[in-house]
């Protein structure tokens, strides 16, 4: 028995060797069917990895080799029609910006500033900060705008201004970015930074020894105030040079601004010649300095109630009439309509109100309105909807009103506040386009004289022209008063060493 189970035995393991091996057979099969498909699909995937590496670099070499390929879906019917289009059809010339190259230095540091004041002054200030950061060798941070002041604007640079064409048109310069990197901001969030506001009008000698150790220790240094940091004289040809490019050419405007503006100016442009008034008569302004000619004894005390309400502005108690009298206020409406009458203006020009809310309203522009019909502003010009997105942001809405003060056919600011420095230095870069500086002091001397009679209308109006003949922005030096310089001219306000015809100058 033994030997048939032996047999048995042997049997029962030769079937169940064949069975093992019929099993196996297709689990090989699988396998092998299992690496065909890995291979095919590794092709695949790499095989359109080059297409689309070849459709990327299509612009340098993909013309002669991409473009030639005959396409798989049209007849050869299709491909010559379409080739006797192409022909006949010019392709479209598409400009490419031409970036500067990156400069190459070592980084000293991270340079955050937080601007204060309206749009021109932080515009100033900007170029400012480009400058510092340039001669410092430190990486800039986009500046942070103003939000807490009297307009309480809550744009942000990229809101205002083309931020990636600040970035990259002075990338040749300075580095700039718009965050810090993150472990550098970690840094900032623990405290580990230092802030500070810069001394008024310094030459780059004090940031280069004062401030320049800081950023060495520090690594991340925040100014926290920028307005008037820099001197208007003293400094080097290729500073003031990288100022008016920062200005000039860097600073833009988003398209959105730009577009809107240039509507306004073919508006404008439809119904002849137009003057911008930069009329600073909004309460904010009166209120901060104080001057009250023409108002009633309630707004009076309106605006002195405001002034005593915002604690930055340090001069409380103001003689108004007094303060007026040495041409330290804006001319009102009525001295404004005065002049421009006085100074041939026609009475058909329009005169187009670069300004917010004039305080007082209808009532204190009546006498401009009646002597020139053509009054207009950007609200009268453009529909609502235009505007809606600009409502409750003064900065942007400033910004309208600075591209058209540039495009003007003459420019008359009646304050030498921000706007009316920064617009007259532009103008001045752009060919000496008339800008009429009005002698305030002159002014309010000659109109009192005439509203008592005693003036004539002729000697008024011949004495003021004759005041204002070399008072049309045309090439002039800046005044230079050593140790005072607030008192000295602006160098925003007369760039004079990016002029084009500074070796004409003369002192006005």
């Amino acid at each position: 028995m033994g030997w048939k189970a032996a047999m048995v035995g042997g049997k029962l393991a030769g079937v169940g060797g064949e069975k093992l091996r019929c099993a196996a057979a297709p689990a090989a099969a699988a396998r092998s069917r299992m690496k065909l498909w890995m291979v095919r699909a590794t092709t695949t995937v790499l095989l359109w990895t080059c297409v689309v590496q070849l459709t990327a670099v299509g612009d340098t070499w993909g013309p002669r080799v991409l473009k030639g390929w005959p396409s798989c879906i049209t007849s050869p019917d299709d491909d010559a029609a379409s080739a006797t289009l192409a022909a006949a059809r010019p392709e479209p010339v598409v400009d490419k910006a031409v970036l500067p190259p990156k400069r190459i230095y070592r980084n000293n540091g991270y340079l955050m500033v937080s601007c204060n004041g309206g749009l021109n002054q932080m515009r100033a200030a900007i170029c400012d900060m480009v400058v510092i950061a340039r001669y410092l060798n430190v990486t800039l941070v986009v500046p942070e705008l103003d939000k807490t002041s009297f307009w309480n604007d809550p744009s942000e640079f990229q809101d205002i201004f083309d931020v990636e064409h600040f970035i990259t048109s002075l990338r040749d310069e300075v580095r700039i970015l718009r965050e810090l990197p993150p472990r550098v901001k970690r840094r900032v969030e623990h405290g580990m930074y230092h802030s500070m506001p810069p001394i008024s009008w310094s030459d780059i000698s004090y940031y280069h020894n004062q401030i320049l150790p800081l950023i060495r220790k520090y690594k991340v240094l925040h100014l926290n105030r920028t307005d008037a940091r820099l001197a208007n004289n003293g400094l080097p040809m290729e500073i003031q040079k990288l100022r008016c490019r920062v200005n000039y050419a860097s600073l833009r405007f988003t398209s959105q601004i730009e577009e809107l503006g240039k509507r306004v100016i073919r508006i404008l442009r439809q119904n002849g010649p137009f003057l911008v008034l930069h009329l600073r008569y909004e309460m904010d302004m009166l209120a901060f300095s104080g001057c009250t000619q023409g108002c009633s004894n309630e707004e009076a005390d309106d605006l002195t109630r405001m002034r005593y309400a915002y604690p930055w502005w340090k001069e409380k108690i103001i003689n108004s009439e007094l303060k007026r009298k040495d041409g330290l206020c804006p001319l009102t409406p009525e001295e404004t309509a005065l002049v421009l009458r006085a100074l041939d203006i026609d009475r058909s020009m329009q005169i187009y109100i670069a300004a917010g809310e004039i305080y007082g309203g209808k009532r204190r522009m009546s006498t401009l309105t009646s002597a020139y019909p053509n009054v207009v502003r950007k609200e009268t010009l453009l529909e609502p909807s235009d505007l809606m997105f600009f409502q409750n942001h003064s900065s942007q809405m400033a910004a309208l009103d600075y591209l058209v003060s540039l495009e003007s056919d003459i420019f008359v600011p009646t304050y030498d506040g921000n706007m009316a420095k920064v617009v007259e230095g532009h103008r001045r870069y752009m060919g000496f386009k008339k800008t009429i500086l009005l002698d305030r002091k002159l002014i309010v001397e000659l109109v009192d004289q005439y509203n008592n009679s005693s003036l004539r209308w002729d000697e008024f109006s011949l004495m003021l022209k004759a005041a204002h003949a070399n008072r049309m922005g045309s090439a002039s030096k800046r005044t230079v008063i050593l140790d005072r310089p607030k008192e000295e001219d602006y160098f925003y306000a007369n760039p004079q060493e990016c002029l084009q015809d500074s070796n004409l100058l003369h002192t006005s």
